[in-house]
């Protein structure tokens, strides 16, 4: 793991009291998205094609860390904290993922960013999907790593076999009305510890002080409530992907990628009925963590997206 520098006091930082790590070559950034404050760590070659990077749960913008550089030197990198992850802000109201892309696609503009090219992993694939439906026109591509995505890829029933189980379980669980808060507030350390050990091929990806990062993260100022939040509104985020799908599928350059041990198999399968551009790839040696488990790769599959689809 990189050893960050770390600053506290910065006025437009919306999450005072969750320490701020720097990555040596990028700036951090809050701007205002619709309304909501959004944070972005930018960097790499202004003049470049815009990345824009949007991680998962239980992860911040920090997932990147290890990708970030290896974009950076022909690209205009940019990882943005969805709403409640991060330093960004956890407003009240809908985590549907079409709502959370209106946000994320204002803080790209706000950034001067017009058009851009789009990789996320886990929710924040979520997100990008939603947001690919919905401004497909700004986008040059789209890259989405291991996830299952409402009404797309998810699977409408959870597995109970044990093989299958331990990857999903926690949907249903996050679902249910109060209970994940009673049981998780205080113990937020190892219910992230649980997902980072157990969803990585080797389960010393993530050392002790990225654990108490993402925990961190999840605990100060109601982002266990904003990380649960995703999931209980997933059905919500459903209806209106297929309520757009009905209307268009969509045709900009679109990428799965998958690993030899993650939670989907083929991400370009499970995306071409509704992507008409649809390539793949599978990085072997890897969970679901794909970013932290085999940057090199990723960063030379979203790089080689880049450049063939340009």
């Amino acid at each position: 793991m990189t050893d960050p520098a770390t600053t506290t006091h910065v006025p437009d930082n919306p999450v005072r009291d969750l320490p701020l790590h720097d990555l040596a070559g990028f700036t951090h950034r809050w701007v205002d998205a619709d309304g909501v404050r959004l944070h972005a760590v930018e960097g790499g070659q202004p003049t470049g094609p815009a990345v824009v990077l949007l991680a998962g749960f239980p992860q911040t913008w920090w997932a990147w860390l290890k990708v970030m550089p290896g974009l950076a030197d022909r690209c205009h990198v940019i990882a943005i904290d969805l709403p409640g992850q991060g330093h960004s802000e956890r407003p009240d109201g809908s985590y549907d993922t079409h709502t959370v892309a209106t946000y994320v696609h204002a803080a790209v503009q706000a950034l001067g960013v017009s058009t851009y090219w789009l990789a996320a992993h886990d929710i924040g694939a979520w997100v990008a999907f939603s947001l690919a439906l919905k401004y497909e026109s700004r986008l040059h591509g789209l890259a989405l790593l291991d996830a299952g995505i409402p009404g797309i890829t998810l699977p409408d029933t959870i597995p109970t076999d044990p093989e299958g189980a331990w990857k999903t379980w926690h949907f249903a669980f996050h679902l249910v009305p109060d209970l994940p808060e009673t049981l998780l507030t205080g113990r937020e350390r190892e219910y992230v510890g649980w997902f980072l050990k157990a969803k990585t091929l080797a389960s010393d990806t993530f050392d002790d002080a990225e654990i108490e990062q993402y925990a961190a993260a999840i605990t100060a100022d109601g982002g266990l409530r904003a990380s649960l939040a995703y999931y209980r509104d997933a059905t919500e985020s459903a209806r209106k992907n297929h309520e757009a799908l009905e209307q268009h599928h969509l045709t900009l350059p679109v990428l799965g990628i998958s690993s030899s041990h993650g939670s989907i198999p083929d991400m370009a399968a499970s995306l071409r009925p509704w992507a008409d551009n649809t390539t793949g790839t599978v990085v072997p040696d890897a969970g679901h963590f794909i970013p932290d488990e085999q940057p090199d790769a990723v960063a030379a599959a979203l790089a080689g997206f880049i450049a063939e689809s340009e």
